[in-house]
């Protein structure tokens, strides 16, 4: 997610607006402050909803953790893992010296 000052769109429309496209979120600040999220509009927005979709994409990002995720989404977490899990989402995501540990530990 980038970050814009009101200031910085003045400047950097287009980076905005390419952010958007890409799917990105963008947090506008003013004075340091957040005062609002630019969430790209798309077709997973009109099925799923803005809360479902905002909360994915968070997730996806790593800006937010599963269970605040799943609370932003209005949902259980059982269910947001099953939507994750449907959208290709990974829920646990090990780096290879992370998972040689958890082998090692299983040994």
């Amino acid at each position: 997610m980038d970050t814009f000052s009101v200031r910085d769109l003045r400047e950097h429309t287009g980076m905005l607006i390419h952010d958007a496209e890409e799917g990105k979120l963008s947090l506008i600040t003013k004075r340091g402050r957040p005062v609002f999220l630019a969430v790209p509009f798309s077709e997973e927005m009109l099925e799923m909803g803005l809360p479902l979709t905002l909360a994915v994409s968070l997730y996806k990002e790593g800006s937010i953790a599963l269970e605040k995720a799943a609370k932003l989404a209005n949902q259980s977490l059982e269910i947001f893992i099953e939507i994750l899990g449907k959208l290709g989402v990974p829920v646990v995501n090990y780096s290879i010296a992370e998972l040689h540990n958890e082998l090692q530990t299983f040994k």
